[in-house]
């Protein structure tokens, strides 16, 4: 294994088998996202979600998935073009992956692929502790889904960041403002199923720590291109549609999903999730 990925790993401090899951998954992430830079990547596509938030503004939870969102509009866009500049980063620095894609729903907008890699293997390669070993399968694997969204709704802006691990590059992204109108739609008109996505609520309290206001514009483009609202979409419309979402929320699955990506300082804060709690929050809310 590279030294530069051993480097990167002893900052996480791991000591669980989860750590050096999630440390190893991240440490893919950064390096598939240099790959992409080296293939021009950026030059059609933005950076964006929950994955963005940890690596480009150091949310303090881990993330599973990278997402992108194009610049313009293009159904022909092929993810698969990039499969070779992301596995070829990656095995430079010492990973073996396999890149499968995704085979996408006729009317799906969305082109997706797997970075996938034996777990047992990368924590030999990087000299993990026996007993962290001895408890991993043969079959459990590192899995990362990318995702790049081939028909993006409008009225955002661009901001271009740099990042420094494990060489310098930059990325493009989406303003603060925005993403977080980004994450408000997942929260807003993500189907949750029988899997409460509490994920999507901790960002959106950790925009709130942080002050940041919604663009609702934004958010407005993304209601209305999913079919969930009609129109324009005005302040007290949004705050009644997220009063709505939260007094349905099933609050213990939440925290059930989100607590395998939080140290035990983060998992403390999830005492104060409530219903009446969430809603308190609405007020809090800024809009531009």
């Amino acid at each position: 294994m590279d030294n530069a990925v051993l480097q990167m790993l002893d900052e996480y401090k791991c000591q669980t088998v989860q750590d050096y899951e999630n440390a190893l998954k991240e440490i893919m992430q950064e390096i598939a996202l240099l790959g992409l830079w080296r293939a021009k990547f950026y030059e059609h596509a933005l950076f964006y979600g929950g994955t963005a938030l940890r690596i480009l503004y150091g949310l303090p939870r881990f993330s599973e998935d990278l997402d992108f969102s194009l610049l313009k509009v293009d159904p022909e866009f092929d993810l698969s073009a990039y499969h070779k500049a992301i596995r070829d980063e990656l095995e430079a620095f010492g990973f073996d992956v396999e890149l499968q894609t995704k085979v996408k729903t006729k009317d799906s907008v969305v082109d997706s692929a797997f970075i996938k890699a034996e777990t047992k293997v990368h924590l030999l390669k990087v000299q993990a502790p026996a007993i962290i070993t001895a408890r991993t399968q043969g079959n459990q694997g590192l899995k990362i889904k990318i995702e790049v969204d081939t028909n993006p709704p409008g009225d955002h802006g661009i901001e271009v960041r740099d990042l420094f691990r494990p060489l310098p590059f930059q990325v493009k992204t989406m303003p603060m403002p925005d993403l977080f109108a980004g994450k408000l739609h997942a929260v807003l008109a993500r189907a949750w199923g029988q899997r409460v996505k509490g994920r999507d609520f901790y960002d959106y309290l950790w925009y709130l720590g942080r002050k940041t206001p919604v663009h609702l514009k934004h958010l407005e483009a993304r209601l209305v291109q999913s079919g969930h609202h009609e129109g324009i979409l005005t302040p007290k419309a949004f705050q009644d549609m997220l009063l709505k979402k939260f007094g349905g929320l099933d609050v213990e699955k939440a925290k059930q999903d989100v607590a395998p990506f939080l140290n035990d300082r983060e998992k403390a804060t999830l005492n104060l999730w409530g219903q009446d709690y969430f809603k308190k929050t609405v007020e809090r809310l800024e809009i531009v």
